[in-house]
């Protein structure tokens, strides 16, 4: 079955890196677009980034251009998303998801352009 799980969470002090990985089973990767959003307590998901099927287009929320960085290998099933410079405003638990198709819809709407989320990998910024 169609299964997502990321990895690569943890704790990190402000203006450190955090590689997240998101490997794919249960489906053919390169046919979708993937995306990441996240959640901090007592907020909304929001849409961080998303990388079409190809890899060819990649969109990032505003809040994380310049810092983050989304990529994939379809070979390998797996969709990274490098994350530098991290804030404390960056806590919170993030989700790959599958997209329906292999284009990327707007981050805004991210969250709700998913039809298979993972279980999501918690990253603390904190000093």
């Amino acid at each position: 079955q169609v299964q997502l799980t990321e990895s690569g969470g943890g704790v990190v002090q402000p203006g450190g890196s955090l590689r997240l990985y998101c490997v794919a089973t249960g489906f053919t990767l390169d046919l979708y677009a993937i995306g990441w959003v996240r959640q901090a307590p007592g907020k909304e998901r929001e849409g961080v980034s998303c990388i079409s099927s190809n890899g060819g287009s990649l969109n990032y929320a505003d809040s994380v251009k310049g810092r983050f960085t989304i990529s994939r290998d379809n070979a390998k099933n797996i969709v990274y998303l490098q994350m530098n410079s991290l804030k404390p405003e960056d806590t919170a638990v993030y989700y790959c998801g599958r997209i329906k198709g292999p284009d990327c819809t707007s981050i805004y709407y991210l969250p709700v352009s998913g039809d298979f989320w993972g279980q999501g990998t918690q990253v603390t910024v904190s000093s």
